[in-house]
């Protein structure tokens, strides 16, 4: 049941990925595109701990990809809000 529960919340950041894409491609705001990569990093992740095993979930290496996704969407946000 975990693991379809895994399944479904990586399905729900592939399809954030691809809707902050899709409004990248059309209005190419930088924040779009920065967005659209940290959820597509979040649903590889989710899907990269259904791959290992349960045991080395707890490992710095599995966190580091959700760091960098969380590290990207505080970056998008300070740079859409920063006085030009």
């Amino acid at each position: 049941m975990i693991d379809f529960l895994s399944g479904v919340v990586a399905m729900g950041y592939a399809v954030a990925a691809l809707f902050f894409l899709r409004f990248w491609r059309s209005t190419h705001d930088r924040l779009f595109g920065l967005f659209a990569a940290s959820f597509g990093i979040l649903a590889l992740h989710r899907v990269a701990l259904l791959v290992i095993d349960s045991t080395s979930e707890h490992q710095p290496m599995v966190y580091t990809a959700r760091l960098v996704a969380y590290l990207l969407i505080v970056f998008a946000i300070l740079d859409k809000n920063r006085v030009r």
